[in-house]
């Protein structure tokens, strides 16, 4: 990765910010309605920012929001990249990258997942324990910069468990039902086949999506503590008698649109250092 892209978009995001990000939001399919949470903000599109991309999926605005949530300095994707959309990995987790730089020390990730496990139901939260990387790639490969992160990171604990155990307690503190569980990093954008889930099941997949995974490794490679959040949108092929389709997973999320702001919420309001 070319640090000089990196300074170049940080420079331009610093000029226009009014606070200094702790923490990073990258918000999914139809959850983006959290960065409408945020005070007094600041609102930079992507297209206006050097080196970044831009989205190209129904229920991404495409843009970078700052400001205060709950006491806490923020910044969040309102929008995420993917690899189907035919970026490369690198590209895809760029803004990582570029919200380390502007020196936050966490980063919370969240997105719209098909559940795998039975025992899960559309509209569930899924608080991600574990991932695996089905993608067959990883944002990592080629020449390593050391001022960015190690050769070979560890992801032994991708998700922080002092993060992962308080937000338990805040469900529990809401009276939320929060389920816990791996989720699987596929590169889609076709849905996977009922064969693949089963595969996927017996791997020990929970629940499975299109993002998440490369932005998650790069967050770990760059040192940041990391906390992420599915919302169970749909159960995978073969589960359900049921035709799959994205207009099912934003109107899922728009259903679960208060537990998931009050969750997050509290997570943030009462983050632990």
């Amino acid at each position: 990765m070319d640090e000089q892209i990196i300074k170049e978009a940080t420079a331009h995001i610093k000029d226009k910010l009014n606070i200094a990000p702790s923490v990073g939001l990258i918000l999914g399919s139809g959850l983006g309605v959290l960065a409408d949470e945020i005070d007094n903000p600041v609102t930079i599109p992507y297209k206006d920012i050097p080196h970044f991309l831009e989205s190209t999926v129904s229920g991404h605005k495409g843009q970078l929001v700052a400001g205060m949530l709950e006491g806490q300095p923020v910044i969040a994707m309102q929008g995420r990249f993917h690899y189907y959309e035919g970026y490369t990995m690198q590209q895809v987790t760029f803004p990582v990258r570029v919200m380390k730089a502007l020196g936050i020390e966490s980063i919370m990730v969240t997105n719209a997942a098909g559940g795998i496990n039975k025992t899960y139901n559309p509209g569930d939260l899924m608080l991600i324990t574990d991932h695996i990387n089905n993608m067959g790639d990883n944002p990592l490969i080629g020449p390593n910069n050391e001022t960015l992160g190690d050769r070979f990171p560890d992801m032994s604990q991708s998700y922080d468990y002092i993060y992962i155990e308080h937000a338990k307690s805040c469900a529990h503190k809401l009276g939320l039902s929060l389920q816990e569980g791996v989720y699987v990093g596929n590169t889609g954008p076709t849905y996977e086949t009922p064969a693949e889930i089963k595969m996927l099941r017996t791997m020990g997949g929970d629940a499975v999506g299109m993002s998440t995974v490369p932005e998650v490794i790069v967050a770990r490679h760059s040192g940041l503590r990391v906390l992420g959040i599915s919302c169970i949108s749909n159960m995978a092929a073969g589960i359900l008698d049921q035709s799959l389709t994205h207009t099912e997973v934003i109107e899922t999320t728009e259903k679960v649109r208060e537990d998931f702001l009050r969750l997050v919420k509290e997570i943030i309001r009462t983050l632990p250092n």
